[in-house]
């Protein structure tokens, strides 16, 4: 039930135990993340038929590789014999196909059953039937997003309806072709918080003017506490002396071809429902995915992209990536501080949300709607 008597200015937030129970976070790895679309791994980094990474999505093992054909693929990472695990290496590359090492069934590069001990003897067997189970794949900014349920939701009216939504227009985010980028530096960070927090953290900026001092000296706007997201089509504007999105405000490199005018000296952050944060500036963009692992641990693996020509010429990113690794350490940080008292009973029923944050109470309302 909601609470009631608090001050008009004031929300209420989803109770702590929402953020440590076992059993809403099954609820939430069945109900959300096993039905929605999960942005899973960067199409580059399977470049070649063979390559594969394996990825955790709710509570299954997902295999997802490149076929013969150059297309990507998505399975359950389970043999349909006895059930063991096929891949257990986070990435690799075979050959021709995949094989189990319990039985030494075998499966071609497009899931189906190629070979195993005694097939000739048992022409009953359907080698499609009875091949990997195949998973719904979309490929979209560079990115492979896979779902698990049967009949999937619409991936215009889920994942781009909310980068869409945020930006005002699909135009926005062509503009970026995010989908030509190159990775010029990726971070993996071990985060001990609910996958919860750090979305809601990262859809606020009350707290940038406390925790991010680097932020708020390119984004003087930040120590406002009023987030970009906030509003539908607005980017955070550089300040005034400062030249570039780095560390200490210095020149980044060449803007992105495709930006316009009115996106110069901006920064754009975007969430896409369940666990993909977008972040857009002139001359690259980060992406953060995240794998809820357990109630309290979340990894996220962030990306940090840019124009092809730049990655290969090995130009110096690093003040451009301080920035937000920054960001991200400080974020963390606040995230787990946050974590440690969802048990408390001075947290029982949760706390409030200020009117800067009265948008985070719509992700509260979602993922309460994905649980009933």
């Amino acid at each position: 039930m909601p609470r009631t008597g608090l001050p008009p200015s004031l929300i209420a937030t989803l109770p702590g135990h929402y953020y440590t129970d076992r059993t809403i976070f099954a609820l939430e790895q069945a109900r959300i993340f096993e039905t929605s679309w999960f942005c899973a791994v960067r199409s580059a980094d399977l470049p070649a038929p063979g390559t594969f990474e394996t990825v955790q999505i709710g509570r299954e093992s997902v295999l997802i590789s490149r076929g013969r054909d150059g297309k990507l693929n998505a399975f359950l990472n389970v043999c349909r014999h006895r059930g063991a695990r096929l891949c257990t290496e986070e990435s690799g590359s075979v050959k021709r196909s995949f094989q189990c090492p319990y039985h030494a069934w075998t499966y071609g590069l497009d899931g189906k059953l190629i070979a195993a001990p005694n097939l000739t003897g048992m022409p009953d067997i359907d080698r499609t039937e009875y091949g990997l189970t195949r998973l719904h794949l979309r490929e979209y900014l560079g990115y492979a997003w896979v779902c698990l349920a049967d009949d999937p939701p619409s991936f215009e009216t889920t994942v781009m309806a909310d980068i869409n939504g945020r930006l005002g227009g699909p135009d926005e985010i062509a503009a970026y072709n995010i989908d030509e980028l190159a990775l010029g530096r990726r971070i993996e960070y071990d985060v001990k918080a609910n996958w919860k927090q750090i979305i809601e953290n990262f859809m606020e900026c009350y707290h940038c003017a406390t925790i991010h001092p680097e932020l708020t000296e390119v984004l003087p706007e930040f120590a406002d506490g009023y987030a970009a997201q906030y509003y539908v089509g607005h980017g955070a504007e550089f300040g005034e002396e400062v030249q570039g999105f780095t560390v200490d405000g210095s020149a980044g490199v060449e803007r992105l071809p495709g930006v316009g005018e009115h996106q110069d000296r901006r920064y754009y952050a975007i969430t896409v429902r369940p666990q993909v944060f977008v972040n857009l500036v002139p001359d690259h963009v980060i992406v953060h995915r995240m794998f809820p692992l357990a109630p309290d641990r979340t990894i996220v693996r962030c990306d940090w992209l840019y124009l092809p020509e730049v990655v290969e010429s090995g130009k110096d990113l690093t003040r451009s990536v301080e920035l937000f690794h920054r960001v991200n350490q400080q974020d963390f940080d606040a995230c787990e501080r946050c974590q440690l008292a969802m048990d408390s009973r001075s947290y029982a029923k949760g706390g409030v949300l200020v009117p800067s944050e009265h948008h985070i109470g719509e992700f509260h309302d979602w993922v309460k709607a994905r649980l009933a």
